[in-house]
């Protein structure tokens, strides 16, 4: 495992400097990594760095998604804002924006898959054009004072196996380097494979070496074995966890102990996690409303797991047509539980 793991890591942007006390990363995860799954993800690491939500620059430029980055001072612990767009300057107003909401840092998505996203030229769709990825680098980096970063993935095309896209994926990155990125977290799959197959962390290896800014390592990291194994593998300064959270927001938490070689905090029971799944029920209908109840549904069925029954428990518990009624479900089950 890297030597290096112990010790803090220091980010300097031109007037801020900021400091991790946590290797461990929580991917920013469009529709699951607002307010309240943070809060969760809070109850067992405390200093680990967040993420809002992927956030559209456009959309901020036009009064909208705001509510994603509002407030982070209000917030335990480091909360970086992921931005996404082709336009540079729009990129740079949009960092304003999110400095002057209380960013630890800023990063920016070069990595996303989805079609909709890419072909416009956001998200991975930037590794196609290199000389626009470094513009927007560079836009944001001279818009504000605190730490920019990078998000990204191996490259375009499928079969990163091979000595020329390993070459391939160190030249992307080197030129991300050079625009003024501070981190990189690096995705170990090229863009056609989305979320298929396995993550190359002998790539991620091969980008670290070249590297002289800290890269984190992404990608099939769902478990502390597998972030001991990742880092060795890769050399990397940390790790980023993402699906792995999803319905386990205790991971990030279990993976810094291990990594710092503290207890590592058990994986909850069937029944505390019906607890949890509650709780955030009941926090995403105060903040939304009915409507937190159908944003909920995914969350409760991720998290509702580990007993007899489970799968049938969660279709009731989706056909719940209130908010009182799936509580109520949550409540019985837990006395069935107890």
């Amino acid at each position: 495992m890297p030597p290096n793991l112990l010790s803090d890591l220091h980010l300097s942007g031109s007037s801020a400097c900021r400091v991790l006390t946590s290797r461990v990363l929580q991917s920013p995860l469009a529709g699951v990594s607002d307010k309240i799954f943070r809060a969760l993800v809070r109850r067992w690491s405390l200093d680990a760095l967040l993420f809002t939500e992927m956030v559209n620059a456009t959309s901020l430029e036009l009064g909208h998604g705001r509510g994603k980055v509002e407030e982070l001072q209000q917030e335990a612990g480091p909360i970086g804002v992921q931005l996404f767009d082709h336009r540079p300057e729009a990129m740079a107003d949009a960092a304003r924006r999110a400095e002057a909401a209380g960013a630890f840092l800023i990063d920016i998505n070069m990595g996303c898959p989805v079609r909709k996203i890419a072909r416009k030229g956001g998200g991975s769709g930037l590794i196609r054009d290199p000389d626009l990825a470094c513009s927007i680098v560079e836009a944001v980096v001279a818009a504000v004072g605190i730490p920019v970063t990078v998000k990204t993935r191996l490259g375009w095309c499928s079969d990163p196996q091979t000595a020329d896209n390993h070459a391939a994926a160190m030249d992307w990155c080197r030129r991300l380097e050079a625009a003024g990125a501070q981190l990189l977290t690096l995705h170990g799959r090229t863009r056609e494979q989305r979320f298929s197959g396995r993550a190359n962390w002998e790539a991620i290896a091969a980008v670290k070496r070249t590297l002289r800014i800290p890269v984190i390592a992404n990608g099939d990291v769902f478990s502390p074995e597998d972030a001991r194994a990742c880092l060795e593998i890769t050399g990397a300064d940390g790790v980023m966890v993402g699906r792995g959270t999803m319905g386990a927001p205790w991971l990030v938490g279990q993976i810094d102990a291990a990594l710092k070689g503290r207890p590592v905090p058990p994986t909850p029971s069937a029944r505390e996690r019906l607890t949890i799944a509650a709780d955030q029920l009941q926090a995403l209908v105060a903040a939304r409303g009915d409507h937190g109840l159908l944003i909920a549904r995914k969350h409760m069925s991720w998290t509702c797991t580990g007993f007899n029954g489970a799968s049938q428990f969660r279709q009731q518990l989706m056909r719940a047509p209130t908010p009182d009624q799936a509580l109520s479900l949550l409540r019985q089950q837990q006395d069935q539980l107890a």
